[in-house]
């Protein structure tokens, strides 16, 4: 999938959201936060009300504001169409980074532009990121069910962190589980071995805001 295919980059236009600004352009409000195309059209965009009319600009500068303390990494050796819903996710939670290992070229669609208002760090390889991780004195969570891995309900948890994901099948690299300090899984309670990437990678955030948000 191209970065630059329109169905990808378009922001969503939904059957929600506001209408032009009441009133007409004498009752604009006198804030250089508002976007002067939104109010004379509407916003039809996937945002909550607080952003209504705002720039793109704006959202990011106010989300930065009170952005959470842990971070989001993950493996991208597949082109894993996960990783999209992954940075939907670290929006919706408020992480602080989203941070890409491996190839460049990622899947947007399941982002929904969310990447937009997001920070998005790339890394080469393993080695990259924990080099960074280390100069930013953040210990690195693994998140895969392996022998090892601590229920994430009740393991540690601290609040300035990167949660690391793996890919849909293989999950994480042994060079990334080598690189995390601790290893956390999600209980289960069926027949499959293991859940949906980006499911697990929300639950996880959610854990992480449950505890310190």
């Amino acid at each position: 999938m191209s970065a630059a295919d329109p169905e990808v980059n378009a922001e969503p236009q939904l059957p929600v959201g506001v209408g032009p600004w009441p009133g007409g352009r004498e009752e604009w409000p006198d804030d250089e936060r508002f976007d002067p195309e939104l109010l004379e059209h509407g916003d039809r965009r996937n945002v909550v009300d607080r952003y209504r009319y705002w720039t793109m600009a704006a959202i990011v500068a106010d989300l930065d504001e009170h952005r959470h303390a842990f971070h989001v990494a993950i493996e991208n050796w597949q082109h894993d169409m996960n990783i999209g819903s992954i940075v939907r996710s670290a929006n919706a939670f408020g992480a602080a980074e989203v941070h890409i290992i491996g190839k460049r070229r990622w899947n947007r669609r399941g982002a929904m532009v969310t990447d937009r208002y997001q920070h998005v760090r790339h890394h080469d390889d393993v080695a990259a990121f924990a080099a960074w991780a280390t100069d930013a004195a953040l210990p690195v969570i693994a998140v895969d069910n392996v022998p090892g891995s601590a229920p994430v309900d009740t393991a540690e948890l601290p609040e300035r962190c990167v949660l690391l994901f793996g890919q849909e099948g293989p999950g994480l690299s042994a060079e990334a589980l080598a690189a995390a300090s601790a290893a956390v899984e999600i209980t289960q309670y069926g027949s499959t071995r293991s859940i949906n990437a980006s499911a697990a990678a929300a639950v996880v955030m959610y854990e992480w805001c449950r505890r310190w948000a």
